[in-house]
């Protein structure tokens, strides 16, 4: 049985003569490379643990190693903090489980294209492909510290609340988020790559600007803060769900969850238009 290969040629213009057209194919392609995303999944998973005496324990060490630096220092009153709707050293887990899933996805897609080098400029394939890979590690450790919790809450004697079942969907809006931004980033890193250098610091400046290490404030100026930050209303999305079943801040949920999507399709858009010009920086 003979199959026809379908060969794409990109040029600088192309996505932009395609007019809205363009999705269709983008996504067709996408869909088209799924098997080449799994693998280089499992390339990362295998690279990051190959060789490794303590092999996935890495993945638990250091959110342990923050817990119990942020507990110490909240019970000895260095750090004050308010009460929590779950037992501090849980809440300072899960908001760390969750804040390394997205900061994960961010610095490796945002370093994926660099990565990739030669790959990005040699190969005829979909490369918005490198940057969606970037999910399999991240999400690999998150599900790996999903039985630390499990073990947290055994130990605490707590019972989930039945809106756990929704944190996937919370969850799902944070990787498009990530992504996105990982999108914009990508292309921007080729050509400075001082962006993927400092993207680290910046994230390290971010976790103290989002509610991972305290509860939500409720008074200015902290409370400006923590709306204008998009992944606060959605961890706190996950908090609520976890704890209560309810949610606190449906408005702001929604208005986050809309700027991901707007900021995932746009910078898909973004990355299929501007890589042709700038691959020869790879």
């Amino acid at each position: 049985m003979k199959h026809s290969l379908q060969v794409t040629t990109y040029t600088p213009d192309m996505g932009r003569n395609l007019g809205l057209g363009v999705w269709r194919q983008i996504i067709t392609e996408l869909l088209s490379a799924k098997e080449l995303i799994l693998r280089l999944m499992l390339r990362d998973i295998s690279v990051r643990y190959r060789q490794s005496l303590l092999s996935y324990a890495w993945a638990l060490i250091t959110p342990l190693i923050l817990v119990m630096l942020f507990t110490f220092l909240v019970s000895r009153r260095v750090l004050p903090v308010d009460e929590t709707i779950l037992p501090y050293p849980l809440f300072v887990l899960w908001n760390i489980t969750v804040w390394r899933l997205f900061s994960g996805i961010l610095i490796d897609g945002t370093e994926s294209l660099v990565r990739a080098g030669s790959l990005v400029t040699k190969l005829n394939f979909p490369k918005e492909a490198l940057v969606i890979s970037a999910i399999g590690l991240p999400f690999f450790e998150f599900v790996i510290r999903l039985a630390l919790i499990a073990v947290a809450f055994v130990w605490y004697g707590l019972v989930p609340s039945a809106g756990i079942f929704y944190i996937p969907v919370i969850l799902i809006i944070i990787v498009l988020m990530a992504i996105g931004i990982a999108f914009y980033l990508s292309v921007a890193n080729l050509v400075i790559r001082d962006i993927g250098n400092s993207l680290g610091i910046i994230l390290s400046i971010m976790v103290f600007l989002t509610p991972v290490f305290y509860p939500p404030p409720d008074s200015s100026p902290f409370y400006l803060v923590n709306i204008l930050n998009p992944l606060s209303p959605l961890l706190i999305a996950t908090q609520d769900l976890f704890s209560q079943g309810r949610l606190s801040e449906t408005s702001l949920l929604i208005a986050s969850s809309l700027l991901s999507l707007l900021i995932f399709f746009s910078g898909w858009r973004v990355f299929h238009l501007t890589l042709p010009r700038v691959t020869e920086r790879a």
